[in-house]
């Protein structure tokens, strides 16, 4: 075999992401707080955070602050849950002051489940406006027609 031909190990999973932040313990206050992330490391000389994502082995969030700038940008990172954690996240969210959103960034009351996948989501922003999202990939037959609506809608289909 050449180099052209050896096929590439398969991947895994992602491992770790970054998101820029205006401030940075506002972000790591939010993280670990609300998201339930474990802090990792602080650089302060670099202005950046690692949070571990479930265990050290599975993954990290790095946080890097960037300053107030009027230029943002929105990203968007999805954490895996299971599913009764995604069911349980709206009230807990809210308990904790962070408004649970549905999948256009409607409020949201309970998680939203996409049919093609399928899904269950629940969606909400962080300090700086970054889309965040629990989900859990369900064991149900796919369903593209269902489109993106309540957990409660996938349940009640015939």
């Amino acid at each position: 075999m050449t180099a052209e031909t050896t096929p590439m190990p398969k991947v895994l999973g992602i491992y770790e992401t970054h998101l820029t932040v205006a401030d940075l313990k506002t972000s790591i206050d939010f993280y670990r707080d609300v998201v339930g992330l474990e802090p990792a490391a602080s650089f302060e000389e670099r202005k950046v955070a690692f949070l571990w994502v479930d265990d050290r082995k599975t993954g990290m969030l790095g946080l890097w602050e960037t300053g107030t700038g009027p230029l943002k940008m929105r990203l968007h990172i999805a954490f895996r849950m299971t599913a009764d954690g995604v069911l349980q996240a709206p009230a807990t969210l809210k308990a904790k002051g962070v408004e649970p959103l549905g999948f256009t960034g409607e409020p949201a009351t309970e998680p939203v489940v996409l049919g093609w996948m399928p899904a269950l989501s629940i969606y909400f922003k962080d300090p700086d406006g970054h889309s965040i999202e629990f989900i859990n990939i369900l064991d149900d037959i796919p369903d593209r027609s269902f489109g993106v609506r309540p957990f409660s809608a996938w349940q009640a289909r015939a």
